[in-house]
């Protein structure tokens, strides 16, 4: 059974999204964040302040090739796991990938109360540098399989149109 990875850039649902797909799936969640600060035995700031974003793009590049071995998961992976073609083309040869997005807008007002704990987003202008960052990024996050927009919807709908999709390709 293939896994069901969910990409996008922060803030457009993907942990929380991942896990009740998991529950309505009855699929064990992987949230490859959540896995690489276990395995460094620190928080993702703590390891971009100690090793930048090299350090912890290389971490996550090993967390995918761990998770692309898995089966029949929901996966979600980190923001810019995107930006390495390498870990699209495993990623893509575990599962359907599923890009998640936002406005904008939405993205900051989910991530307000955690800025702190978003490296990428340190500065005087947090909404400028998201704009930004999805700029930079819409290319890397246009090559996933399905793209569904978060921005108005309750995650039991954004989960319902994964399941949708999932039907509509015998993926479920």
């Amino acid at each position: 059974m293939k896994n069901i990875v969910l990409v996008g850039f922060m803030g457009t649902g993907k942990s929380a999204v991942g896990r009740l797909l998991s529950r309505r799936l009855k699929r064990p969640f992987v949230d490859l964040d959540d896995r690489i600060a276990r395995q460094a035995g620190r928080s993702i700031p703590e390891i971009f302040a100690a090793e930048g974003e090299a350090g912890f793009r290389k971490r996550e590049a090993e967390a995918v090739e761990w998770a692309a071995a898995l089966k029949g998961r929901v996966i979600a992976a980190g923001g810019g796991v995107m930006l390495e073609q390498a870990n699209v083309e495993r990623m893509r040869s575990a599962g359907l990938l599923v890009c998640l997005s936002a406005r904008p807008d939405v993205i900051v007002r989910r991530v307000l109360a955690s800025l702190s704990s978003r490296p990428l987003l340190n500065g005087p202008d947090p909404g400028a540098r998201v704009e930004e960052l999805l700029k930079l990024r819409a290319p890397f996050y246009a090559k996933a399989d399905v793209t569904i927009d978060t921005s108005d919807r309750t995650i039991e709908g954004v989960v319902g149109e994964i399941q949708k999709e999932l039907r509509s390709r015998n993926a479920e």
